[in-house]
């Protein structure tokens, strides 16, 4: 998603920067080496002591479910098909705090089998690359469960992960369906993130009411959908902020592309991928459990800083930035400050590029 935003903003952020920066030379300074990103994508499950030490006692199982649509719509560039799939970042981040905190993870899938991935190699982390690198973990994904086989009653709770796919073969599956409210009327965790929550747009209770009806709930916005995809109303059948609202939602909006979590009782919903963390989280502690401790990862801490800057400004930002510079990621406020431009946010995309630039000044 963020390579083909790059390419396509490139001369435009070079255009706006270039006479007080230097331009593209200067952007591309801002990346780490190319070692940096060598060494992380070598990243291992034994390398990450959050996922392999001090594991509690088994607590039961979480049902993640992926979708199986790997086509959308017609690219009008290309003419081809537009790839989709589940997100890895979601499936990912989610499945190691569960297994870090004593659950054990099932993955599964309208159809089952091999499942169509999505991988923004701009937005990944060590643990993102750790569990690619799996082999256990990728022979699990590649032999998912088919939702047909699923009783609802051998699970504490079920994640509906995220990816364009979902908009295509979740709303009306009637095995997610069945599954979504045999788990909520028992009182079991119903959560999903990103496009995550088409899965729940059409679940009934036995009383009649929908499930999403007056709840709070978040989800990939209708304006984070169009700053990616200008046909996007053309493309999905619905707008997945639309749908949640028309079944009776209370829909919760975040800034755009930053954390955003909202919980209604035993349902709990994140916005798009970079929510991803906080919300397994309150998964497992609405499901009794204190989350296990965890170092934040640079990806969340530079978030983190944007939705300082969002709250409070740049000069606080630049404050909260000196305090410990190693434990942010350059490239995530990069893409944050062409997301910026590409929203014709041009003050806010000259302020993050300087948060950028003390970046790599502190940081080194």
């Amino acid at each position: 998603m963020l390579k083909k935003i790059l390419i396509s903003t490139l001369i435009l952020v070079t255009v706006l920067v270039g006479s007080f920066y230097g331009g593209k030379a200067w952007l591309k300074s801002l990346l780490p080496d190319k070692a940096h990103f060598q060494a992380l994508k070598q990243t291992q499950t034994s390398d990450l002591p959050y996922v392999t030490e001090n594991i509690p006692a088994n607590r039961g199982k979480i049902l993640a479910v992926v979708t199986n649509v790997s086509e959308m719509g017609i690219d009008e560039e290309t003419g081809e098909a537009r790839k989709t799939g589940y997100e890895h970042t979601e499936l990912a981040r989610a499945y190691w705090v569960f297994i870090a905190n004593g659950f054990e993870v099932d993955i599964a899938s309208p159809k089952g089998g091999k499942p169509p991935v999505v991988i923004d190699g701009e937005d990944m982390g060590a643990y993102d690359y750790a569990f690619l690198n799996d082999v256990a973990i990728q022979q699990q994904i590649d032999n998912s469960i088919p939702l047909a086989d699923i009783d609802p009653s051998d699970y504490e709770a079920v994640y509906f992960v995220g990816g364009k796919g979902t908009m295509f073969d979740f709303p009306d599956n009637k095995d997610i369906q069945r599954i979504t409210k045999a788990l909520y009327q028992d009182g079991k965790v119903v959560s999903a993130v990103c496009h995550g929550p088409a899965a729940l747009v059409n679940v009934q209770l036995d009383n009649g009411e929908m499930l999403l009806a007056n709840k709070q709930v978040s989800g990939f916005t209708n304006e984070e959908e169009l700053i990616l995809i200008s046909d996007a109303k053309e493309i999905f059948p619905f707008m997945l902020e639309d749908k949640l609202i028309e079944q009776g939602a209370q829909f919760q909006a975040g800034n755009n592309f930053l954390e955003k979590v909202s919980q209604d009782g035993k349902l709990i919903t994140g916005q798009n991928p970079w929510s991803v963390w906080t919300m397994a989280e309150m998964v497992v502690e609405e499901l009794g459990y204190e989350p296990k401790e965890r170092a934040r990862t640079p990806e969340e801490f530079s978030i983190e800083l944007l939705m300082t800057y969002e709250k409070y400004g740049l000069e606080t930002a630049k404050e909260e930035l000196k305090k410990q510079p190693e434990s942010y990621q350059r490239v995530q406020l990069l893409m944050h400050a062409v997301l910026a431009f590409m929203q014709y946010e041009i003050s806010k995309g000259v302020d993050i590029l300087s948060l950028v630039e003390d970046l790599k000044e502190l940081a080194g």
